[in-house]
């Protein structure tokens, strides 16, 4: 149950992510790695145990955390992109560890 449940919420984080990209007509592959990365991060959220007291905090920091190499990558050749990144990434992490808290994935 955990499994899909961990699923389920990568699965609505890479399709909140990637919406506003395939509206502005984003390289599909670069909506297929952000939304890959997206079904991935909530598994590694749930199993890192950081931040035993400060739970609403852990999943802001590994997806950041997760995502530096990408945004230091994309930073090369766009500069606007890397700010959207760190935004949606803090946010989102955030959203799935506070998820995750509160269905007791973590």
């Amino acid at each position: 149950m955990n499994f899909f449940m961990t699923l389920l919420i990568g699965i609505v984080a890479g399709v909140i992510d990637i919406l506003p990209m395939i509206k502005m007509k984003v390289d599909k592959y670069s909506i297929l790695s952000a939304f890959a990365y997206y079904l991935i991060v909530p598994f590694v959220i749930f199993g890192i145990n950081w931040f035993e007291n400060l739970w609403w905090l852990r999943g802001s920091v590994v997806s950041i955390l997760m995502a530096i190499p990408v945004i230091i990558l994309v930073a090369k050749e766009d500069k606007k992109s890397p700010i959207a990144m760190t935004i949606m990434s803090i946010v989102l992490g955030s959203v799935i560890g506070v998820i995750g808290h509160f269905l007791n994935l973590m």
